[in-house]
């Protein structure tokens, strides 16, 4: 056999390669071995019919928070956050990335009880508090926040972490977010923004167009907080001034962070996001948020064009926190692969204050592939009739075989 699996008759999306048709992709050792117009079925040792599904490449998801530790019970660090296993491959998420739960007191630990033992592929932002989102309070902790200890960290954990995370800040004072770019700039990677409230002496404008440096990361950019709008209902010119420089708008949607309100007008004008992410916790898991093909179906159905929310939900966030090798579907690249069945019916969203839009199309997640293995079939797929397979298959004492009872 030329290829180990074959994944025939769906429609491929890969926007890194800029494919958008009926193909069909040949795994061989874990990696991705041709994507072509109709690859002979008897070259597979395996062959899935996909048929009426949109294949795409793993799903990354830059927001989540993953350090479910025997902590504080009201933290996100603790019984807040989520396992990674139980979340991702049933939605075609194949890799994770950690905002700032783990600071650099507590990374080791984060490290050893969490991203060296699950298999979704992991990465984390780094949070400039030592102790991380152990609490609110904690988060407010200036003498916390030292850089050169978050530097010495970072370095010698660079295989996992992407980038630096300052969130929840809720007083006037810039220095946490001064404190987190720095620390950015010391390792060479971008900054991820979780804002808080804005007060009116370190408003949003000021921090994505003059703080803010190309390639950093401003989460929940539908935050009922952030202004958008002017009085006529056009997207500030400010906005499209921080894209100018570079500043990536990631969605992040979470318990709090979108709404309706502000993700309608900047989608009808053409301001979509950069990357669409789910902040994933147990406060949103099964409320509006849900899950990340929820997330993505939100902004298709706000008129986002399905190949930019899938390029939004692969290979931009792969290229944002460094990882261009992830996200896309080129030959030669690990087979990290999503399947979705795109429904269409009557369906209603949910924003995280209660606004609700009725659709038409709903994006679900059939299938995933995790370095070339099937580790999420919803609707059984790769099975075989029980009819066709041997009388006796299932019994497992192969030598002596099924041990009947006395006639």
């Amino acid at each position: 056999m030329t290829f180990d699996l074959l994944l025939k008759g769906g429609h491929l999306i890969d926007p890194k390669n800029g494919i958008d048709a009926q193909k069909d992709l040949a795994i061989t050792k874990g990696k991705v071995a041709a994507v072509d117009d109709d690859i002979p079925a008897g070259q597979a040792g395996k062959v899935i019919d996909v048929t009426g599904l949109t294949i795409i490449p793993g799903i990354v998801d830059i927001h989540a928070h993953m350090y479910a530790t025997p902590g504080n019970r009201k933290a996100w660090a603790g019984d807040q956050s989520i396992l990674p296993d139980g979340f991702s491959f049933r939605t075609g998420v194949t890799t994770m990335v950690d905002t700032g739960t783990a600071g650099w007191r507590t990374f080791e630990d984060f490290r050893y009880r969490v991203l060296e033992r699950f298999q979704t592929r992991m990465f984390a932002f780094l949070n400039i508090v030592g102790l991380g989102m152990i609490s609110t309070e904690i988060e407010q902790n200036f003498h916390d926040m030292d850089v050169d200890a978050f530097e010495a960290v970072a370095r010698e954990n660079g295989d996992l972490i992407v980038g630096s995370k300052t969130a929840h800040y809720l007083g006037p004072e810039w220095t946490p977010v001064d404190r987190t770019l720095e620390a950015a700039r010391r390792i060479d990677k971008p900054a991820m923004i979780d804002f808080g409230l804005f007060p009116s002496n370190r408003p949003y404008y000021e921090l994505v167009t003059q703080r803010m440096a190309a390639g950093d990361i401003s989460t929940h950019m539908f935050l009922g907080d952030v202004p958008w709008l002017d009085a006529d209902g056009r997207i500030f010119k400010y906005l499209y001034d921080a894209r100018e420089r570079g500043i990536i708008f990631d969605v992040g949607h979470g318990g709090g962070s979108f709404c309706f309100r502000l993700a309608v007008p900047a989608i009808e004008q053409g301001f979509y996001p950069d990357s669409i992410s789910s902040d994933l916790h147990t406060h949103c898991m099964n409320a509006e948020m849900m899950d990340m093909p929820t997330v993505m179906s939100k902004l298709l159905v706000l008129g986002m064009p399905l190949p930019d929310v899938i390029r939004a939900s692969t290979i931009n966030p792969a290229q944002e926190i460094g990882h261009p090798e992830l996200g896309h579907l080129s030959v030669g690249a690990v087979a990290d692969v999503a399947a979705l069945n795109l429904w269409k019916g009557d369906f209603t969203y949910l924003d995280v204050h209660g606004g609700s839009l009725k659709a038409d199309r709903r994006l679900f997640n059939e299938l995933t592939l995790f370095d070339g293995e099937v580790v999420w079939d919803w609707n059984g797929r790769t099975g075989v009739d029980y009819r066709e397979l041997d009388p006796l298959y299932g019994v497992r004492n192969k030598k002596e075989g099924l041990i009947l009872p006395p006639a």
